[in-house]
């Protein structure tokens, strides 16, 4: 397609949008009484209006079933969480007996570590990326910490090569290879938090099982980002939040993944609790520790509702579109916003560079932006100027267009703000 500067333009490819429609589903924040053009989906989502009923719903039935709206309620508490496995399941590419939803994501990547993560004499050592997000890596050290080991002997970071904002995955793959029978994890974000960089999972999945090595993934940005097959790239676990791409709310419920070959085995350690004991006897309060077979075997304690509500409202709009719709309309966009600051820096004086990837299939809702010759106050002007975006020292703005709430007319006219705060700051 060949793209166009113009406001006519970009309301032609709204018009032709299917996903078009749930932009009204959502709310919007306002800057001088008019609608934001939001970027900062891949930190925390919109609001879909359908939440508050699910909210709603809730409060009804805690009001007038108290206790009893764990069996009575119109979607009953004792199995609320049920109603997860098989939507989640299509956005992850799972079985429904592989995904669950408990805690937050950094709570459920240490207690899954705790199954995958068993290091042993000569075989200890996880591979991680650089620059991974502030908290996998200090959950990294502190999981090696606890096993007796020393951070510098167990981490092993794949680096970026000099002059390179990406990592190859063939230098994944050599590094797996290097660490070789020493390796016992590897366990890397699906996609970068800071360039948006896609990992190739599948591949680099395989080359860790190659090793001898446990393999699990960070989900934050993937998941409802990115189209996933978990189950069949043989992906040992996986983590993921809610509250951004899938639009939760902050902090909300994590989801998680444990390949069903894995369900059986009585010799993987967990830390149990009672909600993940055997579901039809759980209530005969049993003194041994029988575990669901499932990822719901992972979970420990009974699951707040009220969190899970806004889970749910959102996961049954992913279900009505799918994965696939979202994926297209990601890619358009993507490319438009893409083409667009290509077009603003041809005129102005300032210049921008592109660190997330070019090919599609190595990136996916979000471009990170060296902005060349330009700090905050640049920030500070589209922040006032109704564009919420999100800011990483030196001078980076991470954009991250959303395809459910996201228009190409807000790309255009993010261009045009752009462009009059670069010439303001210039003057």
């Amino acid at each position: 397609m060949t793209f166009e500067n113009t406001i006519e333009f970009a309301q032609r490819l709204d018009a032709q949008d299917k996903l078009n429609k749930y932009q009204d589903e959502f709310i919007f924040p306002k800057v001088n009484d008019k609608k934001v053009i939001y970027f900062t989906g891949n930190s925390l989502g919109l609001q879909p209006k359908r939440t508050k009923a699910y909210v709603d719903e809730v409060m009804e039935d805690w009001a007038n079933l108290a206790v009893e709206g764990h069996f009575y309620a119109e979607k009953p508490w004792w199995d609320y969480h049920e109603r997860f496995a098989n939507p989640l399941s299509k956005v992850v590419g799972a079985l429904p007996s592989e995904v669950t939803v408990m805690n937050t994501l950094t709570v459920n990547l240490h207690l899954l570590m705790v199954s995958f993560y068993r290091p042993t004499k000569t075989r200890y050592k996880i591979i991680c990326e650089e620059k991974a997000f502030p908290s996998d890596q200090y959950m990294f050290q502190s999981q090696v910490h606890s096993h007796g080991y020393k951070t510098e002997d167990a981490i092993v970071e794949i680096k970026r090569r000099d002059g390179e904002h990406n990592i190859r995955t063939e230098d994944v793959l050599a590094k797996i290879e290097e660490v070789g029978d020493e390796l016992a994890l590897v366990l890397i974000g699906g996609v970068n938090y800071y360039t948006g960089q896609v990992f190739d999972m599948k591949t680099i999945t395989a080359a860790g099982h190659k090793a001898g090595a446990y393999v699990g993934w960070d989900l934050a940005h993937a998941a409802g980002n990115i189209k996933m097959e978990l189950h069949d790239w043989n992906v040992d676990f996986a983590a993921w939040c809610s509250y951004k791409y899938m639009n939760s709310g902050p902090g909300n419920a994590s989801g998680c993944f444990v390949h069903e070959k894995h369900h059986q085995d009585a010799d993987l350690p967990r830390f149990a609790g009672w909600w993940g004991h055997n579901k039809e006897r759980r209530f005969k309060m049993e003194p041994s520790f029988d575990p669901v077979h499932g990822a719901d075997g992972w979970q420990i304690s009974n699951l707040p509702i009220l969190s899970l509500a806004p889970y749910l409202a959102s996961v049954e709009m992913f279900d009505e579109i799918g994965m696939d719709s979202i994926v297209e309309k990601r890619d358009l966009i993507t490319s438009y916003l893409e083409f667009i600051l290509q077009e603003i820096d041809k005129e102005v004086d300032s210049t921008f560079e592109i660190i997330t990837p070019s090919s599609p299939v190595e990136r996916a809702s979000q471009l990170s932006v060296l902005l060349h010759g330009e700090g905050r106050s640049l920030f500070d002007f589209l922040m006032e100027n109704g564009v919420i975006t999100d800011w990483r020292e030196p001078n980076v703005i991470r954009l991250a267009p959303v395809p459910l709430y996201s228009s190409f007319a807000d790309m255009y006219e993010f261009g045009q703000i752009l462009k009059r705060g670069i010439l303001q700051v210039e003057k």
